[in-house]
């Protein structure tokens, strides 16, 4: 199993580096009053998912009730319908039903416009929970409907507290200082990249190979947000292509050429 998934947090204690985040949900809890419409925003792999499968543990959700969506595959506004001829019926099993949005600023105008009546008239056994790494680009008023619980990126000193901890866990003991700095320095702040580049290296000996490694991976990741910010976003953000271009200057053009 990957590293990613095999250590992501089960519960709110174990989450790395969101201690805003998880202190908001704490209260919440403590008063037996989570709203039944959470925003998570914040960069990719930072902990938004990992979150929102632990509150389904929290509301005694049960697996056949939590229903997740990607809202950059499934855009258009069919899939809000669905959600409103599902959201009424009661649970399968355990107390509530919750639906995942994930990438929900992905969603058409008419999706979002469509969904923000079921934010209005939501039923008490149902919970939204909606995720996304661009919060702009949804409607203010979904934003408004929602509690917005924003999600930072994870510091150096979490990311290798993390990495480490791993690393005593899988029993390396002698693992090379400059492989985990090289391996923070690439992860863009991102708990999932950070072990997504751990587990490419993790069995390896040859420290100088190791490198080499982790450095042509991260090439390959930016190379894709790079291409999927110019080609796939409906409005491409010149901010975010800046920092992917500063990200990857100094690399092999070519190289990234045929990469994508």
């Amino acid at each position: 199993m990957e590293l990613y998934k095999k250590y992501r947090p089960k519960d709110l204690k174990e989450i790395v580096g969101q201690d805003s985040a998880v202190n908001i949900l704490k209260k919440y809890i403590k008063t037996g009053n989570i709203p039944h419409a959470i925003l998570l925003t914040g960069p990719s792999g930072c902990g938004k998912t990992t979150i929102a499968r632990i509150l389904r543990k929290i509301l005694n959700c049960s697996k056949q009730d939590f229903n997740e969506i990607n809202g950059a595959d499934t855009r258009g506004i069919d899939t809000i319908r669905e959600i409103r001829m599902r959201m009424n019926q009661a649970p399968i099993k355990g107390s509530c039903r919750i639906w995942l949005i994930d990438e929900c600023s992905k969603l058409s105008n008419d999706a979002q416009t469509s969904f923000l009546k079921m934010l209005e008239d939501t039923p008490n056994h149902v919970y939204f929970i909606l995720a996304t790494t661009d919060p702009q680009k949804l409607l203010k008023t979904i934003k408004t409907r929602c509690t917005e619980i924003p999600v930072k990126p994870i510091s150096t000193l979490h990311l290798e507290k993390l990495i480490k901890n791993i690393l005593k866990k899988e029993g390396k003991t002698q693992f090379p200082e400059e492989v985990i700095e090289k391996i923070i320095d690439n992860s863009f702040n991102s708990a999932r990249q950070a072990l997504v580049l751990l587990d490419k290296v993790i069995d390896m000996d040859n420290e100088v190979e190791m490198l080499n490694i982790i450095q042509n991976q991260s090439m390959e990741v930016q190379a894709y947000s790079l291409v999927e910010a110019l080609l796939y976003s409906a409005r491409p953000s010149w901010n975010e292509i800046v920092k992917i271009l500063k990200e990857l200057e100094g690399e092999d053009v070519e190289g990234i050429r045929y990469l994508v």
